[in-house]
């Protein structure tokens, strides 16, 4: 477990912003916007979901005007779901520029379903499939 323990509210703001990122996806068909998530997912995935962009607008704009946080979390369960972010978004973009289209819109949906559960229930898929993972690998 890491020393650095994150904000818990955070995390979940990041989930709220990529939920409606992709909702727009999914709606315009937007390659472009479906990169820039994954341009997100990416940061989050290779320094740490407090360091990515929703994070630092959270720290920003959002935590100061929120109560003191009770909650704190490791954040390598997040950090390993932002990796399973970006490996939907990735496979999206497959789908959205080379084809099928089907596959784009189904990586988008399944990245969008994982972010939404997050969002509105605190239900991290992406964390729980870490914590599966370091059970069973040790």
């Amino acid at each position: 477990m890491s020393a650095e323990r994150i904000d818990v509210r955070g995390p979940r703001f990041g989930a709220a912003l990529t939920t409606v990122v992709l909702a727009v996806v999914l709606i315009s068909g937007s390659g472009l916007l479906l990169a820039l998530q994954a341009l997100v997912f990416a940061v989050g995935a290779a320094a740490g979901v407090q360091r990515s962009p929703y994070a630092w607008l959270f720290r920003v704009a959002v935590r100061p005007r929120l109560s003191a946080p009770t909650g704190f979390e490791d954040p390598a369960p997040p950090r390993f779901a932002q990796s399973v972010g970006l490996f939907f978004a990735v496979v999206g973009l497959v789908g959205y520029g080379a084809g099928p289209q089907w596959l784009g819109l189904a990586a988008t949906g399944c990245a969008l379903a994982a972010a939404f559960l997050n969002a509105a229930f605190g239900y991290c898929l992406g964390c729980e499939m870490y914590l599966v993972l370091r059970r069973t690998v040790g």
